[in-house]
Formats: C-alpha cells, sequence, structure tokens
C-alpha cells in the first residue's frame, strides 16, 4: 500500500485542508465500522500509540489508537492553524507538522516566495522529510494554496520547489485556487503570475480551480435549497455545505466553497484510500494525461454536485452524470472544454458502477468531444467502490484541455493592466532578493505557455496524415 502526504500552505491551503481532514475522516468512519486501523486508512494517515516515548506507530490490522493525519501545514499568520489546533481536528496534528509566524506575507509574493522561503527553508525541508520517514512508500505530495495572497502564492512555491529538489522522483499534484477578477487583494494579479511561473516549472499536475466558479455552484445549490420544489431541497442541516453536524462547528464564510475543493481532493484520493474493480494509480494521472512536460494543467469536474449540499434529489441516471462531468456548469473553472481541444482525460468513478458502463459512456461521448488527432485513446479511467457517504455514486473528470487558456489569458491582461502603471511595484522590490526580471520572466513564462496552447487549438479539425510506411529494400 502506498501513502500520500498533504502539504497545506497558507489561510486558503489549510482551510481547504482541514474540510478534506474533516470530511476523509467521515467516509473513513462510515466504512470502518470495526475501529480498525486498516491499509485504506493508512495512505494518508498514521496510526500512533501516544503511550510510547518515540510516539511509535502501529502496523496495520490493529486497533485504531490515535490517528494522524499525513500533512504538513504552513503559514505566516496562525490564525487559522490556532483556529484547527483549537477545534475538533486538533488531535490529528502535533507540533512536528505545523510551522507558522506572526506577520504574514502583506499579500506579496516576494515575502513569501523570498523572504519567508529563505529563513524557513531548513524547517520546511525538515517537516517534509519527517513526514516522508513515516511512509513505506511515499507516492505523492499534494499541495493546497491560493494564487492571490502572499503566502499561499509565494511560499507555496516556494514549497513546490523544495519537493521537487529533495523528492524528484515523487508525484507532485497541486490545487491552487486563482483569485476572481473583484478579488479584494488589489495585488493579487502579480502574485498570480509570479506563481504561475514556478508551478509550471515544478508542478507534475495542477489542478486550476477559479473562486469565481466555486461562488457559482455554492448560489446554485443555495437557489436550489430555497426553491420549495419537491424533490429538491438541501437539508438544512446538511453536514457538507453548512459544517454543521461535522466534526467542524460553526459555519464559516468560505466552507461551502472549501467543501468543494475538499471534495475534488476526496474523489481524486479515493482510489488510494479504498479498493476498487479498477484502481488507479495517482503516479498514473500525470504519466496518462500530461503529454507536453508544461501543459500539465487539468480541468476539474465534479458530478453529481448536489453529492456536495446532500440534496434530496432522487439519484440522476448514470448517464446523465457522465455527460454532466463535460459540461462548464460542473467545471471548476469557467471555461467551455467542447469548444477547445481534448489531449486526454481520465475519469474517475466511484460508487456501484460497472466497467461495461464506464466504457459504453466513454464510447457515447467520444464522437462530441474534440480530441487531439494523435491521442484519439487519451482515456484514463479508476472505479472506486466506495461512494461518498450519502450517496449511490460520484464522477470526477480531469480534463487536459486548452481552454485553460482563457483562465490565464484573462490573468495576464489583469497583470499587464497594473504593471503598465507600475502600480505597487515599490513594495516587491524593496524585498530582499526580487528584482524585475521576476516580473519580466513571469510574464513571459506566460504567454509562451498562452501560446502552447493555442498552436495546439490551431491544430483542431485536421487530421493528421498517416506516417509514411517505410520502404524496404528488396
Amino acid at each position: 500500500m502506498t501513502q500520500s502526504v498533504v502539504v497545506q500552505v497558507g489561510q486558503c491551503g489549510n482551510q481547504v485542508g482541514c474540510r478534506f481532514w474533516d470530511l476523509a475522516l467521515r467516509e473513513h468512519a462510515h466504512v470502518n465500522k470495526k475501529g480498525l486501523y486498516d491499509e485504506a486508512l493508512s495512505s494518508f494517515f498514521r496510526n500512533v500509540d501516544s503511550r510510547e516515548s518515540d510516539g511509535g506507530a502501529h502496523v496495520v490490522g490493529g486497533r485504531i489508537q490515535h490517528l494522524k493525519a499525513r500533512a504538513v501545514l504552513v503559514d505566516m499568520e496562525e490564525g487559522v492553524v490556532n483556529e484547527i489546533l483549537q477545534g475538533p481536528l486538533r488531535e490529528m496534528f502535533d507540533s512536528t507538522q505545523l510551522l507558522t509566524d506572526v506577520s504574514g506575507s502583506g499579500n506579496n509574493w516576494a515575502v513569501g516566495h523570498m523572504t519567508y522561503g529563505s529563513a524557513y527553508r531548513e524547517q520546511i525541508v525538515d517537516k517534509l522529510r519527517k513526514a516522508a520517514e513515516h511512509c513505506d512508500c511515499l507516492q505523492c505530495f499534494f499541495l493546497i494554496h491560493s494564487m492571490g495572497g502572499g503566502t499561499g502564492s509565494g511560499l507555496g512555491t516556494r514549497v513546490l520547489s523544495l519537493l521537487e529538489e529533495e523528492f524528484p522522483e515523487v508525484c507532485r499534484i497541486v490545487t491552487s485556487i486563482y483569485p476572481s477578477a473583484e478579488d479584494d487583494v488589489i495585488t493579487s494579479p502579480y502574485n498570480s503570475v509570479l506563481a504561475m511561473r514556478e508551478l509550471t516549472e515544478h508542478g507534475d499536475c495542477v489542478l486550476p480551480v477559479e473562486n469565481q466558479s466555486l461562488v457559482n455552484i455554492v448560489d446554485k445549490i443555495k437557489h436550489m435549497s430555497h426553491s420549495g420544489k419537491p424533490g429538491s431541497a438541501v437539508k438544512r442541516d446538511s453536514t457538507i455545505i453548512s459544517g454543521q453536524g461535522g466534526l467542524s462547528g460553526a459555519e464559516k464564510p468560505f466552507d461551502a466553497m472549501n467543501n468543494i475543493v475538499a471534495n475534488l481532493l476526496l474523489n481524486i484520493t479515493s482510489s488510494a484510500r479504498f479498493e476498487g474493480s479498477l484502481n488507479m494509480d495517482l503516479n498514473e494521472i500525470a504519466m496518462n494525461l500530461v503529454p507536453f512536460p508544461r501543459l500539465h494543467y487539468l480541468v476539474p469536474s465534479l458530478t453529481p454536485l448536489y453529492t456536495l449540499a446532500d440534496v434530496c434529489v432522487p439519484t440522476r441516471r448514470l448517464d446523465q452524470m457522465f455527460s454532466d462531468a463535460f459540461s462548464k456548469d460542473h467545471q471548476l473553472i469557467q471555461a467551455d472544454p467542447k469548444h477547445s481541444l481534448y489531449l486526454a482525460c481520465a475519469l474517475m468513478v466511484r460508487g456501484n458502477v460497472q466497467v461495461s458502463d464506464l466504457r459504453r459512456n466513454i464510447e457515447r461521448l467520444k464522437p462530441v468531444l474534440p480530441f487531439v488527432s494523435w491521442n484519439q485513446e487519451g482515456w484514463k479511467t479508476g472505479l472506486c467502490s466506495v461512494p461518498p457517504v450519502g450517496h449511490s455514486h460520484a464522477l470526477l473528470a480531469l480534463a487536459n484541455n486548452t481552454c485553460v487558456k482563457l483562465t490565464f489569458m484573462e490573468l495576464r491582461e489583469r497583470f499587464i493592466k497594473l504593471y503598465r502603471k507600475k502600480a505597487h511595484l515599490h513594495h516587491y522590490l524593496h524585498v530582499d532578493g526580487m528584482e524585475q526580471s521576476c516580473f519580466s520572466e513571469a510574464i513571459s513564462s506566460l504567454s509562451s505557455l498562452i501560446e502552447e496552447y493555442q498552436h495546439l487549438d490551431a491544430t483542431k479539425g485536421t487530421l493528421m496524415p498517416d506516417a509514411p510506411r517505410l520502404r524496404i529494400a528488396r
């Protein structure tokens, strides 16, 4: 059995991470009735006996003593981490897993990346190594961070480069929360573009999630809950949309949005955590979905959306669920994949679904999805037999699709608008190690990424001629 480590950086990263651990515990408790530390739990949790002086870990098969999350929590403000340590999840983390400061990064990528990245480098590496040493077979690092602030974008991407340096063979899957155009952090375009360069250079897979898409999904769910139509009401004490009734206590402003991202992580890790007839290895995501190393941004979409809200509606037909996964309403970024080009796609299905259902739906969808001509069979599938709590099945689609370029183009526009006026630049250039060339290199990295996607888009609809056959001389 393999293990993975979750690294959560900054306020947003830690809040999303907290929801992930909360919901993951619910899932395991639902399945693990005997209270035994099994292989499923060992993939993301350690079982520790606190009575032993060295905090000795227990082997798979024994009783659950104290579960510890395989996680490293980093934030340069202590508020969110302190909240976690005072909340219901406090037993899951200990001081060896935490790194905080008091002053924050002031919404400045350079402070997070350069100042704190240098000051805390050794401590971060030490905590990552400790987490890795607790694994028998380390498979993957999951990094959760946001792009708009200073710590998430700056220190988050510094941690990513340290992961590549220290563990070059271990897959790095990054969940990055992108700010909306109306973001209240004025410097978020700078932070995001500077972070993008690092993600492109050092990530194996990046799952971009747009704040605006999360807001739209939450609004849609709330609308369903207030529509009053019979059969489409959200349970008022819904554990997932309100945070009530779970481990997390009272509802916080971003809980519902964070839950959506936590559900994305639950589904992507489900085949590592539970059995299934067609298990998908996490390494296979990068291996199968990333034909070009830099083009590793995968568009996530979740269905049914009401899995996120415990909505009381009849289970939608399986075929409808597959269709929904390819509609823009279910995506976590705002773009239309059907008007762009698919390079590859993964479907991760949870619940009692047959392989034949999976194949039939792929064959049904294939004709309407524009795939790149040289990878018509670019589908990766995973079947996990354990559905999300309270539901019969769920589906996560990860599409390597050129539609992500729209998100990146909008980001570039917002960056240029600020940069043209040299607005707020001095805050960055005062930071030791930060030079103006960092800005020009970051924007040219983003522009060349957009060009690569545009170049691929231009091939849409053109079939590559068959390679000439070799003539054998007689």
